[in-house]
């Protein structure tokens, strides 16, 4: 009886132990979630109260929001460089994230105000005027609703000018809070598209455009890809021929900006993966006088 006892007791202690380290695990505390986020690109810049406004209007219904400030420097107007931003960041954002886009030079006309979700679950608040043509290509398109439901607004009376404040604030709150994205209004079969053109290669070379300038630094921003540009045969070091708008420039197609003497010319492919155009430490822009849109071409390299 004294063996049974003593093995009794040895299974209680561990049934105890068991017991503690069970307790211990459960009682850990829950991984915290991640807060509802908006990214929010607009191009109103920061002269003057539109962005916190438009801000305090999202805080009011979602007091836990975090808001993520893409850019407020867009171009004005520039429904193509906001494409071209919203297509270079939703893959650093997780599904669910909410974009609120603002760039409406059609606003309070008959163009839709929108919400879209993509195929990588990702919702985009914003007019139907072609934004979204980029990211469709790429991510495709779930669902797409108008925005229709005054409840889902603000104010007594709907600005004519200031849909940013009126609509597209308070929606991107809303679906950032989890709120059901399909009580917004009506479904839409398609959106308004950009015609972009695309690059186009044959057996002499490569014919593109400059879409855009990279801010401060004047470098030109291409609509060529790194896959079709290394198609031309060059590898880096080697100096080739480049038109752009009439005028032939040669420079080397490179890794980095210093890989060339100070203001000299280059070609180089960008963090986003196309053929850019540069000067180091200098403007590609100012000292070859280009201003977007510009066509591009690359003869192939000669055997």
């Amino acid at each position: 009886m004294t063996c049974v006892a003593a093995q009794l007791s040895r299974i209680a202690v561990r049934v105890s132990i068991l017991l503690l380290f069970v307790t211990a695990l459960f009682a850990q505390p829950a991984a915290p979630k991640n807060p509802p986020t908006v990214i929010f690109m607009t191009d109103f810049g920061v002269l003057d109260d539109s962005v916190a406004l438009c801000k305090g209007v999202m805080y009011g219904i979602t007091p836990n929001l975090r808001i993520v400030d893409l850019t407020h420097q867009v171009t004005p107007f520039s429904i193509t460089d906001g494409a071209r931003f919203l297509f270079g960041a939703t893959p650093y954002f997780q599904a669910g994230a909410v974009f609120v886009v603002v760039i409406d030079p059609g606003v309070g006309s008959t163009r839709k105000p929108v919400v879209v979700k993509t195929k990588r679950s990702q919702f985009f608040v914003l007019p139907d005027n072609g934004l979204m043509t980029m990211v469709e290509d790429r991510d495709g398109i779930e669902g797409i609703r108008e925005i229709t439901n005054q409840d889902w607004m603000i104010g007594s009376k709907i600005s004519s000018t200031f849909h940013g404040r009126d609509i597209f604030s308070p929606v991107g709150a809303r679906l950032a809070r989890g709120d059901d994205w399909t009580q917004v209004g009506p479904e839409l079969k398609q959106l308004v598209r950009l015609d972009l053109k695309p690059p186009k290669l044959d057996d002499k070379g490569l014919s593109g455009e400059v879409i855009a300038l990279d801010g401060p630094y004047g470098n030109l921003i291409t609509n060529i890809d790194a896959e079709d540009f290394l198609k031309l045969g060059y590898q880096r070091g080697e100096k080739l021929k480049v038109t752009i708008g009439g005028r032939e420039i040669e420079m080397p197609y490179v890794r980095t900006f210093s890989d060339v003497p100070v203001k000299q010319p280059l070609l180089f492919i960008d963090s986003r993966g196309r053929a850019s155009f540069a000067v180091n430490q200098g403007s590609f822009a100012a000292t070859y006088n280009v201003e977007p849109p510009q066509p591009i071409y690359i003869e192939r390299k000669r055997k």
